[in-house]
């Protein structure tokens, strides 16, 4: 009897020790130990208020102040004075970054919306 169970020890140890190797050690494993974790981590963001609302918070922040530097663009853009026409430069330039770092802030994002996107967060800004 103690043979068999030291044999049964010997054989889950050496499945424990097969199984930490495969994970540790190979790339195939890591890749399914990273994709599985990543997938958790993902459900807990998707049902997680406090991660929504922020995500959502800084998705209006920044519709916000590129809102106020594309009128101030399209308010100067066309003026005689070469003062607010440099204001017109400046506040493109500062729009298309802020349109710039959105969209890529939308895409590292998206999956936390699952389809339901609120009316005033937008999936792209445009480039001026």
């Amino acid at each position: 009897m103690n043979k068999f169970l030291f044999a049964i020890l010997i054989f889950i140890s050496i499945i424990l020790i097969s199984v930490g190797s495969f994970f540790s050690c190979t790339p195939t494993g890591k890749r399914i130990w990273n994709n599985y974790w990543h997938d958790v981590q993902q459900a807990d963001d998707n049902t997680r208020y406090e991660n929504r609302k922020e995500v959502e918070d800084t998705c209006r922040s920044m519709i916000s102040s590129y809102n106020a530097d594309k009128l101030t663009y399209l308010q100067y853009k066309d003026s005689d004075n070469e003062l607010e026409q440099s204001w017109a430069q400046s506040a493109k330039m500062r729009a298309n970054q802020t349109a710039s770092t959105y969209n890529n802030y939308i895409l590292k994002n998206n999956y936390i919306f699952e389809e339901n996107v609120p009316s005033d967060i937008y999936m792209n800004l445009p480039y001026l």
